[in-house]
């Protein structure tokens, strides 16, 4: 069997009932105590009283005092009892040596015999002038009946209480916990094809209220997760249809002209473009689930930024038919060459495919990290494609086009390839050419 509950519901009523009975058990306790001190405390009050007006009276010679009392007997100094209550006719409340090495006043507890037996007693016993010793004492046994009925009471009160605090705290924990039940079912109810649900909401600013703003938004985020991840593939799949339908159709024209050796030549080389063109895509498509996955490894090397993109300005530009224009100083940073020279032909081969005519790439240095700014004279980025410039398959027209500058992954690598590096990177529009503006920051270290 298992000690503990597995239900919250349980070990929170098992928790707060045993919290709750503790402290009741605790409180009870101290009420008893504290009741029983006052009762003391009034009965030593009270023979306190008693003991100074017999005092007061014996003194001033009034011996009948005494004998009027209920219970009190007056001493002389050597033990000889002077006087008392007819009720302590055959009982002393001193002996004689006791009378005798009394000195001031003393409070003790005793037992009287009576008709009835032995009776509790408090007893006072004091000094007084001319030698005399008083004693005056009252019966314990009202006291002790009342403590007796007061500790009956309380342990029979105890677990009446324990069981409506049980009672309470159950309904108070199942109306706090009604939201999380909802939630829990509500939840459950999600499928990965019903991604748009929501979850109810729960008034109020408690825990439980934030925990289901929490997770009503992290259902928001992984519906936005889902749909780019549907349209990433729905995207993918668009681009793949189109080489190898392409490749297909040039292998169905080469088997079908295999008589034609000029045809057979023309189709393969046709073929192997788009061969070359699914690879690219592949690559980037990799590079972009290895990035997303965590897994890009860079090779990190002291690179000087603008002895790389000098030397990518010399072979992209006859490539592209754009003229690569290369300014700023001198900047080392840890990076993987590779990696770097992608990204500087990509944002190339964007400026290319939106009809720039220059490109200039500025290095420049700053406190702890490197900028690389590509600008061109292009029309820039369309005002609806800043947001996402960045996202994989995104771009200006919406047609599709053919080459691998039409797949709209070129940006989305600069990205990834940045954050491997742990810097950052933004588009624009504007100066200093008036198109497009692509600005790469590279930490140094």
């Amino acid at each position: 069997m298992r000690p503990v509950p597995g239900s919250l519901r349980a070990r929170l009523l098992l928790v707060s009932t045993l919290g709750a009975s503790a402290a009741l058990v605790l409180s009870l306790i101290l009420l008893y105590l504290m009741l029983v001190r006052q009762l003391n405390t009034a009965l030593d009050d009270d023979l306190a009283q008693r003991g100074h007006d017999l005092a007061t009276a014996t003194t001033q010679g009034d011996l009948g005092a005494v004998q009027r009392d209920p219970l009190a007997q007056l001493y002389a100094g050597d033990g000889t009892l002077i006087g008392g209550s007819p009720s302590l006719a055959r009982v002393r409340l001193l002996s004689v040596p006791e009378v005798r090495s009394l000195t001031g006043s003393e409070l003790t507890h005793r037992s009287l015999p009576q008709a009835r037996g032995d009776e509790p007693a408090r007893q006072l016993s004091r000094r007084i002038p001319h030698g005399r010793v008083l004693a005056v004492a009252v019966s314990t046994r009202t006291v002790q009946a009342a403590r007796e009925r007061l500790a009956v009471v309380l342990f029979l009160a105890a677990p009446a209480l324990i069981g409506v605090l049980a009672v309470v705290g159950w309904l108070v924990i199942r109306a706090a916990l009604r939201p999380v039940r909802l939630l829990t079912r509500e939840a459950a109810a999600i499928t990965s094809l019903d991604i748009g649900h929501r979850l109810p909401r729960v008034p109020g600013d408690d825990e439980i209220a934030e925990l289901a703003r929490t997770l009503d938004g992290m259902l928001t985020r992984l519906r936005v997760a889902v749909e780019r991840e549907r349209a990433f593939v729905d995207d993918a799949s668009h681009e793949l249809r189109t080489p190898v339908a392409v490749l297909r159709g040039q292998l169905e024209l080469a088997l079908a002209t295999i008589d034609h050796p000029e045809e057979v030549e023309r189709s393969l080389h046709a073929s192997l473009a788009e061969v070359e063109r699914l690879t690219g895509l592949t690559d980037d498509l990799l590079l972009l689930a290895r990035e997303r996955a965590g897994t890009l490894i860079l090779r990190a090397e002291p690179i000087d930024l603008l002895d790389l993109a000098g030397a990518e300005a010399r072979r992209l530009g006859p490539a592209l038919g754009l003229r690569v224009e290369v300014a700023g100083e001198p900047a080392v940073i840890d990076g993987d060459g590779e990696r770097l020279r992608q990204v500087i032909g990509n944002l190339a081969a964007n400026s290319a495919a939106a009809a720039a005519s220059v490109l200039r790439l500025t290095i420049t240095r700053g406190p702890g990290s490197v900028t690389l700014e590509a600008a061109d004279d292009g029309p820039g980025f369309p005002p609806g494609l800043l947001d996402s410039a960045f996202e994989r398959f995104a771009r200006g027209d919406p047609a599709r086009t053919r080459g691998a500058s039409g797949a709209g992954l070129g940006l989305s690598i600069v990205l990834a390839v940045t954050v491997a590096h742990g810097g950052s990177v933004e588009a624009g529009n504007g100066a200093p050419l008036g198109g497009a503006v692509v600005t790469v920051r590279l930490p140094v270290g």
